[in-house]
């Protein structure tokens, strides 16, 4: 089994020897199993992070890379006008913590999000068309996501503020 171990930067100068195709939900685990495009065993032993993006980079114990492929998969589209439209769509659909996905083309925007009948209908009732496809999920990672740091320290502390107002955040 080729054991991944390490994530590369995406502008890394390397070319890979192998590509993993998965779905979202597989990339958001740091370990798993599974086969690559060319037929080899893999296993994922990274340290828990980002979402492993489509294109992403890994590195195996032997100093093979494999690309990460974001996977065809049921996905909801929603194609609204660009500008403020757009903008109230992914703020309304941000407000309920959904996974979301943005993009557009030339003349459209679009968010795509896991099938969800009630999200749609939403979608709908703010201007934007509906489309089901199969397609690669690949959402945003998010303003709090794990981008390199963390927050954490080598000294012991409380985030658990006093006010002179009588609480406590």
């Amino acid at each position: 089994m080729l054991k991944l171990i390490e994530r590369l930067d995406i502008t890394a100068d390397a070319s890979p020897d192998d590509t993993l195709t998965l779905p979202y939900e597989l990339r958001i685990r740091g370990r798993l199993k599974a086969v690559s495009d060319g037929g080899r065993e893999l296993g994922l032993f990274l340290d828990r992070g980002p979402v492993l993006q489509d294109g992403a980079l890994l590195r195996a114990e032997s100093g093979e890379v494999v690309r990460v492929i974001a996977a065809d998969e049921p996905v909801a589209t929603a194609w609204v006008e660009p500008g403020l439209p757009l903008a109230r769509l992914c703020y309304h659909l941000g407000n309920r913590h959904v996974t979301l996905a943005i993009g557009g083309d030339d003349r459209l925007g679009w968010v795509r999000f896991p099938p969800d009948h009630v999200l749609e209908e939403l979608a709908e009732r703010l201007g934007a068309r509906i489309e089901h496809q199969q397609a690669p999920f690949d959402p945003e990672p998010g303003a709090y996501s794990q981008s390199g740091h963390g927050h954490s320290h080598d000294h012991d502390h409380s985030h658990h503020l006093e006010h002179p107002h009588g609480h406590v955040h």
